[in-house]
C-alpha cells in the first residue's frame, strides 16, 4: 500500500472517492468499478479522508468501523495499491470545490476516470457533487465519470452509520452481512494479569483504539488471523469486572487449540456472533465454570 501525494504526469487514474469507514459492500462495489478500468490503463487510487467534517466542526471525536490503519489494510487486500488520504482542517472545509476538481483531482492526481456514490458532497459547505465533476468533466474529454448505485442488504440501503448502528446493538451477524466480513478489531497482543493461564483457559488481550467502536460489553464467538493462519475462539469485550476495577476497555480472545507466545504479535479478532453480555462473578471458580460453558457451546456451534 502506497500513500500518495501525487501522481507522475504519465499515470492516468481510476478514483473512488469516500470515507469507507467499514469498507463494506456498497465500498466493494465503488472499487470495484475502478479495478475493472485497469485494463485501460488506468491506476485505481482511492481518495478518502483522514478525520470528518461533522467532527471538525463539533469539536467531538466520533467513532469508527475502521481505524486509518485497519481502512488501508481492508483496502490493500481489495486489490487498491494507492491512496490519497486528505486531512479535514480549516484549510480542506472551505476548498472551493470547482478548485479541488481542478488542482486535486485533475493536475495533481491525473484523473481518468472518477466513480463515487451518487450522494457524493466534497469541498466548501458540501457544494460540491456528481453533477459537478460532470459539468466539470468537459464532456468526458477531461475524465469520465461513474455514479455508483447503492447496495442494499433485506431493502436497506448499506451505509457505515446502518453498520454501526447494528455494532452498537451488538447484532454482530446483520453487521457482518453488510460489512460483507464479520467485523473485526486490530492490535498487539499484551501482557494481562495472566489469570486465564493459571486456570487453563489462557487469553490474547488485545486494547483497541480509542476511536475504535466497540460492540457492547459481553461474550463472542470469534476467529482470529495471526499471519495467514486463522483459529477459532471466544472473545470478552469488556472492563474483566470479575478480577478488576479499572475501566480499561480490552478485547480478551481465547484461541481455540493453541498454545504459542504471541505476546508483541499483531492480530485480527473478528466477532462472529454475541454470545452473552459480560457480567461479574462471585469469584474465579464461578467464573472459569461459565467460561468452559460458553466455550462448548461456541464449540457445539461451529
Amino acid at each position: 500500500m502506497q500513500i500518495v501525494s501525487g501522481i507522475d504526469k504519465n499515470v492516468r487514474t481510476a478514483i473512488a472517492i469516500g470515507k469507507f469507514d467499514g469498507v463494506h459492500k456498497g465500498h466493494m462495489k465503488l472499487l470495484h468499478e475502478i479495478i475493472s478500468h485497469r485494463d485501460e490503463g488506468l491506476l485505481p487510487l482511492v481518495f478518502t479522508f483522514k478525520g470528518s467534517v461533522s467532527d471538525f466542526y463539533s469539536g467531538n471525536k466520533s467513532m469508527v468501523l475502521t481505524t486509518d490503519e485497519e481502512k488501508l489494510k481492508l483496502l490493500e487486500d481489495a486489490g487498491i495499491g494507492s491512496v490519497y488520504m486528505m486531512s479535514i482542517n480549516k484549510d480542506t472545509v472551505s476548498y472551493d470545490p470547482e478548485a479541488f476538481v481542478r488542482e486535486i483531482l485533475v493536475e495533481k492526481l491525473h484523473a481518468g476516470l472518477i466513480a463515487a456514490g451518487g450522494d457524493l458532497s466534497f469541498g466548501y459547505k458540501g457544494r460540491g457533487n456528481m453533477s459537478l465533476l460532470e459539468r466539470l468533466s468537459e464532456g468526458g474529454a477531461l475524465y469520465r465519470t461513474a455514479a455508483i448505485e447503492k447496495v442494499k442488504h433485506e431493502d436497506q440501503v448499506i451505509s457505515s452509520t446502518l453498520i454501526r448502528n447494528e455494532v452498537s446493538s451488538g447484532n454482530m451477524e446483520r453487521a457482518g452481512a453488510m460489512l460483507g466480513r464479520a467485523y473485526s478489531l486490530e492490535g498487539m497482543v499484551v501482557h494481562g494479569k495472566k489469570l486465564g493461564r493459571t486456570i487453563g483457559i489462557p487469553t490474547a488481550n488485545v486494547i483497541p483504539d480509542d476511536e475504535k467502536l466497540m460492540p457492547p460489553f459481553g461474550v463472542y464467538s470469534s476467529v482470529v488471523e495471526l499471519g495467514d493462519r486463522q483459529f477459532k475462539g471466544i472473545t470478552n469485550i469488556g472492563v474483566k469486572p470479575t478480577v478488576s476495577d479499572e475501566p480499561c476497555v480490552t478485547a480478551e480472545t481465547h484461541i481455540f487449540d493453541f498454545d504459542e507466545d504471541i505476546y508483541g504479535a499483531g492480530i485480527r479478532v473478528s466477532l462472529v456472533r454475541f454470545v452473552r453480555p459480560e457480567k461479574k462473578f462471585g469469584d474465579i471458580d464461578s467464573l472459569k465454570e461459565q467460561m468452559l460453558t460458553d466455550i462448548t457451546g461456541i464449540r457445539n456451534s461451529a
